[in-house]
């Protein structure tokens, strides 16, 4: 029995469809308003505004040092914000889903989401190669353009487009109500918490929220090609399936056999009877044995006749003498138990 997750959805009842989220125009405003924010903090890095300076007194005021009780609890929190682990948990979840409802789009939309994380934020992240406060040259300084790359943060966007994922595809809007609050304290507390180790700029976790929060609703401008490939991976499935069905016959030598399609026994038979070598009705050789004539000057050779296939039953066999030999019966001999005839007596 099969037991990979497309054997399950063969089995199990069509569910219903799950809503597919639009781009309504309450989601194009709030994206639209999301990549403006983006750009102003982009911009006031760059011009090394007032943010800049906020960070500074952040990173100067040392949070770690200020309440070191909670630092090996954050340690441990914010695993929560790393893209291996959480891509992991979060999968598990989606393919339990697919499992259970018949379809791929769970998993195609987390590998979309991620694959749009990687892509947005690592250019950004590269392009501007910030230098993070442990590393920090200059006091006041953006520290752009020298090789680094925590701005915006990885740890919060990967927060908010992981945990986040889970609430886009929600079934009902209680569910999907839940989990957003759910992923925004968690991803809240991701980038904080990234502030409080000294990992990043106050400004970086600012921008971690906004690149996330973008992709989350730009996701369904991917809807139509997350449902193409998903389209095409059971076509592929189909095809591969039809394909180990139609097993290859083997390659049949000249004077063998040849192969009869199933389903055809008499003619399976005869052509087996066609091929078939005959055989000899006694296998056994047949034996020679060397008699010597009466005169006994020269032997002779005769063939035992073969063997009978049948034995005959003990009534038809010729009685045995006391010799051992088998003769005739003699006419003047009667059997065993009778009366014997009267003979004359000489001399009368």
């Amino acid at each position: 029995m099969r037991t990979d997750i497309f054997a399950r959805l063969d089995r199990e009842p069509e569910p219903p469809k799950i809503e597919t989220p639009r781009m309504s125009r309450h989601r194009i405003a709030l994206f639209g308003g999301t990549l403006a924010f983006y750009l102003a903090i982009v911009i006031a890095v760059l011009m090394s505004s007032w943010l800049v300076t906020l960070d500074w007194k952040v990173m100067l005021f040392r949070p770690y040092q200020q309440w070191p009780e909670i630092h090996a609890f954050l340690d441990y929190y914010v695993v929560l914000g790393q893209r291996g682990p959480t891509a992991v948990m979060v999968a598990c979840w989606l393919g339990w889903r697919s499992w259970r409802q018949h379809t791929l789009r769970p998993l195609l939309t987390l590998g979309a989401s991620l694959l749009l994380l990687n892509a947005t934020v690592g250019a950004v992240k590269y392009g501007l190669g910030r230098l993070g406060p442990h590393y920090a040259t200059q006091i006041g300084s953006a520290e752009l353009f020298a090789g680094g790359d925590i701005f915006p943060s990885g740890h919060t966007a990967n927060a908010v487009v992981t945990w986040g994922i889970l609430a886009y595809l929600a079934a009902t809007p209680r569910a999907r109500r839940y989990l957003s609050a759910m992923s925004a304290v968690v991803s809240l507390g991701v980038g904080l918490t990234t502030v409080y180790l000294g990992t990043h700029w106050l400004s970086d976790v600012v921008l971690g929220w906004a690149a996330g929060l973008l992709i989350l609703l730009g996701l369904p401008w991917c809807e139509p090609m997350i449902t193409r490939a998903e389209n095409w991976i059971f076509a592929a499935r189909e095809r591969l399936s039809a394909r180990s069905r139609l097993v290859p016959a083997p390659p049949v030598a000249a004077g063998d056999p040849q192969p009869v399609p199933a389903g055809q026994p008499a003619a399976a038979e005869a052509a087996r009877d066609q091929v078939r070598p005959p055989v000899a009705t006694d296998s056994r050789p047949a034996a020679v044995a060397v008699v010597t004539t009466a005169a006994g000057s020269r032997p002779r050779a005769h063939t035992t006749p073969p063997a009978h296939q049948g034995h005959p039953v003990r009534s038809e066999r010729t009685p045995v003498t006391p010799a051992g030999s088998r003769r005739p019966p003699h006419a003047d001999r009667t059997p065993r138990g009778g009366t014997a005839p009267a003979r004359p007596v000489a001399g009368g």
